[in-house]
């Protein structure tokens, strides 16, 4: 059994963003030379999520959409009113949304290659950017 890790660097443009960082991950991946196993992308920050769906950039627009009415950027958050801060630098929605996507996906490996379905991609969900981030990737397997 072996163990690699590496880190996926990016910058986001927007408040809210989704961006494909399937080619990245795989990228980690094939530099380790492990060939079944497992594949975890972790994001180490609290106002961004890690998601497997399709590369659609209409359903991205959606699925903020959607995100945004479940859980408003404005609205009445003690965590916001806490700090006193601008309208521009609340993030209680985005700290709610961690908790509803998860901060990490699994994805199995065969033959060095990630087992995604015909229409899967590794998707970063930005829920308080513009920021720089950065995405952890771990692989464990022979």
């Amino acid at each position: 059994m072996r163990f690699h890790s590496g880190e996926v660097s990016l910058s986001t443009r927007q408040k809210m963003e989704i961006l494909d960082i399937t080619e990245k991950v795989s990228r980690v991946v094939s530099e380790c030379g492990i060939k079944n196993g497992l594949v975890n992308i972790w994001v180490p920050h609290a106002t961004a999520a890690i998601a497997v769906n399709e590369h659609d950039t209409d359903l991205w627009h959606d699925i903020l959409t959607a995100m945004e009415r479940l859980v408003p950027i404005k609205a009445d958050y003690r965590h916001n009113a806490k700090y006193g801060w601008s309208a521009r630098e609340q993030n209680a929605h985005a700290h709610i949304l961690n908790c509803l996507i998860k901060p990490d996906v699994t994805v199995p490996l065969q033959a060095g290659s990630m087992q995604l379905g015909t229409w899967q991609s590794i998707l970063f969900i930005e829920m308080d950017g513009p920021r720089t981030r950065s995405i952890y990737v771990q692989v464990l397997g022979e």
